[in-house]
């Protein structure tokens, strides 16, 4: 028989699919059969001719591949695949003849089989043929046979039990070794070591050609590692090494045996034993605890520099946590002495990784733990108490003193809120604790740092701060925290309320308690001035010692221009507007122009004005834009036409057609109105009513349309006249503008000839205001038509 396998394993969402094909002869007769397996029961299902012949098979799955599967086809088959309604459907046409039938026993689980109409089954074989059935007799069954089982337990598949090393069949009885090696494993698990070496021994003693000896001798030399007894590691290991060298566990017994060596002082044998270890088994666990075993054994030597090397190797080759954390801890240890920034890097990896490793290394944990602390690597040491903490509960004997060092120790880092947290928590659990007393003053001095409470306990906790340590660094730092929180608080008057007490202080270490001060009286004089008290402003000035510089001059021209006293203002304006500060410069050039033009000053309006544009007319977004509408409305004032279009172009520029313009715009027409110069009338009427469109507002109708009207009519440009007043046609107006507008649309329309349209509008125009002159008007024009 030849098989050839066309598509296996199709596993596309859970989707396993095998498709296989093999071909065969039978009494010099060819045949096919094609095998259909998933880890899903699926249908299959014949479709017959109208003479009771297969034509197809045909098998639907309830999942389908994201992928097309190519047809296949050999001698006896023809096999394509189609999804239909979101099914997946396998055909398979026949060359000549075919026969599916269910596979749904397995003869080498079930002892019986017996012929079963199935519909659906896991496996499905697809006979093809050409004449005469293979394999079976196909004989014609009467409908009164029985369908008995056929039972072939003698005829099942053989079976073949353990083996030995060798390849023989091993015959275990059920004896006492058994039970006894299961111990041995349980016992070692449970770090149970002296237990599981004795009855390791009694097994050996009494059961000597017992088949677990290898794995007894395997564990005898890792319970002498873990009881440090090194020689007799060697003396097992040379055993196993010896009778068991292709046993999977020598990578672990020659890592053993390196460091037995090494930790006995014999480094040249290690060394082989290392060498044997990284060469022929790079890729275990087992070589990566050898690089830990090397590198302890170079840094007893005094190899600082290669031990580290090693250890890095072991930490940075690694996948176990184990050896990660082992790799992680030698570091830090080594690098104590040398570099604690780098040390408490290591021990922070262990904390992140496997804290519970340090509480395993107790001891030598604690020592570097206080090391830390000493060096004030208070973060680090802090971390290392909570790990050892969670491990332990208060009921044993270092718990409190843990406690109590993470708690003070984290007082002394960068995170209060965690320092308050474990404070609060020995408190709760030790409240008359051998601690109790630091941990009180930790907390209290705490309170200056950890924000979580309400601003006026804050005060009341400063008060009780200070009563309870006067004259005491904590009281000290009470009255300083408390005149920083007052004027956070903008509570000026009271942090000048403290000023005796501020004085008092040290300042070498409260370098800014005249700077406190100095705010507080800037904080009141900065009330004075938005409630425009000016006096009192120039009062706290002098009382404080505070000169009224640039600084206070915004609030007392602001003070003084609110009131109106505009003499104070521009004295305060005279006093800056030619500061060497351009900025500075600016903003009080531009104040200048705002106090000459209140009081009707313009000749030093034009003046400031345009020395305050030489200096911001590159920049478009200036905030002193503004100057370009007060020196407008100056020109307006003093009836200096050109100027004023020459400013209202600028004004565009800068703001576009900006509402607040809508009356300089205006103002520009009725200056070409003044002037028959229609080109101004119609360039500024036009953005005048966009204005008003963009905005939603008639304010200025009708006066623009007529005016607009009126220079679009002295052009003879009709049709742009009749749209603008036509464009009046949805505005409210007065009875006599409307009458006034109807006659003009009117007008126009007897121009453009639409006569028709133009009665209609002196019709609207005699309605609108029957007796105004535009009505009249309207009369004899409609008389003329």
């Amino acid at each position: 028989m030849f098989k050839t396998v066309l598509l296996t394993l199709l596993c596309i969402n859970s989707f396993a699919l095998d498709i296989s094909m093999d071909s065969a002869k039978d009494d010099f007769s060819s045949y096919s059969i094609l095998k259909l397996t998933d880890t899903q029961k699926f249908i299959c299902q014949n479709v017959k001719d109208d003479f009771m012949l297969t034509t197809e098979v045909l098998c639907a799955f309830w999942k389908k591949p994201l992928t097309s599967i190519k047809p296949l086809q050999n001698e006896f088959f023809k096999v394509h695949t189609f999804i239909k309604k979101d099914t997946f459907f396998i055909s398979i046409k026949p060359i000549y003849k075919i026969k599916l039938i269910a596979d749904i026993f397995d003869l080498s689980i079930e002892n019986s089989v017996y012929e079963a109409d199935a519909s659906i089954s896991k496996r499905w074989s697809i006979i093809g043929y050409k004449e005469k059935f293979p394999l079976l007799e196909n004989t014609k069954k009467s409908e009164k046979n029985l369908n008995l089982p056929f039972f072939m337990d003698k005829d099942k598949l053989p079976y073949v039990g353990s083996l030995d090393i060798k390849g023989n069949p091993v015959h275990i009885q059920k004896v006492e070794d058994v039970k006894d090696y299961l111990k041995v494993k349980k016992y070692y698990k449970e770090k149970k070591y002296e237990l599981c070496m004795s009855v390791a021994d009694d097994i050996l003693q009494e059961y000597p050609n017992t088949l677990f000896k290898a794995e007894l001798i395997y564990y005898k030399v890792k319970l002498f590692e873990k009881l440090k007894d090194y020689d007799n590691v060697i003396s097992n290991a040379k055993i196993y090494l010896r009778e068991y060298s292709s046993n999977e566990n020598i990578p672990e017994v020659l890592a053993y045996t390196a460091e037995a060596y090494a930790q006995i002082g014999m480094s040249s044998d290690a060394d082989y034993f290392f060498d044997r270890l990284f060469s022929e088994h790079q890729n275990t666990v087992f070589t990566e605890w050898g690089y830990i075993f090397k590198a302890d054994m170079l840094a007893v030597g005094g190899g600082v520099r290669p031990a580290l090397k090693f250890y890095k190797k072991a930490l940075y080759r690694t996948k176990d946590m184990d050896v990660a954390a082992t790799a992680a801890f030698r570091i830090a240890k080594l690098k104590q002495d040398a570099s604690l920034k780098e040390s408490a890097k290591y021990i922070e990896k262990i904390i992140d990784a496997k804290p519970e490793y340090l509480q395993e290394k107790e001891r030598e944990t604690k020592i570097m733990m206080d090391n830390f602390a000493d060096e004030e690597y208070y973060k680090t040491a802090s971390d290392i108490a909570g790990a050892l903490l969670d491990a332990i509960d208060y009921t044993y004997d270092e718990y409190e003193i843990l406690l109590s060092k993470k708690a003070l120790w984290l007082a002394k880092t960068k995170d209060k809120q965690e320092a308050l947290i474990a404070i609060n928590k020995y408190i709760k659990a030790f409240p008359d604790g051998e601690f109790i007393n630091s941990i009180d003053i930790a907390k209290d001095e705490l309170f200056f740092e950890v924000k979580d409470v309400n601003t006026t306990h804050r005060l009341s906790e400063y008060d009780k701060l200070m009563q309870t340590y006067a004259n005491d660094t904590i009281g000290n730092r009470a009255i300083y925290e408390k005149a920083k929180l007052l004027l956070s608080l903008e509570m000026f008057s009271s942090v000048l309320k403290m000023q005796t007490e501020l004085l008092s202080l040290d300042e070498e270490k409260y370098k800014d308690i005249q700077e406190i001060i100095h705010n507080g009286a800037i904080g009141v004089m900065q009330s004075a001035l938005k409630d425009k008290e000016c006096n009192r402003v120039l009062l706290m000035s002098n009382e404080y010692n505070v000169t009224l510089s640039n600084e206070w001059d915004d609030g007392i021209y602001e003070c003084a221009m609110h009131g109106g006293d505009y003499v104070l203002a521009k004295s305060i304006a005279l006093q800056n507007f030619q500061s060497d500060n351009i900025e500075h410069r600016k903003k009080w050039l531009f104040r200048y122009v705002q106090v000459d033009f209140s009081t009707g000053n313009y000749s030093d309006v034009i003046g400031a004005g345009k020395d305050l544009i030489t200096l911001i007319e590159d920049d478009k977004n200036s905030a002193y834009n503004e100057v370009y509408r007060y020196l407008f409305d100056t020109y307006d004032r003093l009836e200096k036409k050109d100027e004023m279009i020459n400013i209202m172009a600028k004004l565009e520029a800068l703001y576009g057609l900006d509402y607040k313009d809508i009356e300089r715009y205006i103002s520009v027409m009725s200056i070409g109105t003044a002037r028959k110069d229609e080109t101004i009338v119609i360039k500024y009427g036009r953005k005048v009513i966009s204005i008003q469109k963009s905005s939603n507002s008639s304010a200025q109708s009708p006066y623009v349309e007529f005016t607009l009207y009126q220079a679009y009519t002295n052009k003879e440009d009709y049709n742009k006249a009749l749209d603008v007043i036509a464009s009046l046609d949805t505005i409210e107006l007065s009875k006599k503008d409307r009458s006034r507008q109807q006659y003009l649309k009117g007008t126009i329309l007897s121009k453009l000839w639409r006569d028709e349209e133009a009665q209609k509008a002196f019709n609207n125009a005699i309605e609108a205001q029957a007796g105004s002159a535009w009505a009249k008007l309207a009369t004899t024009a409609k008389s003329m038509n």
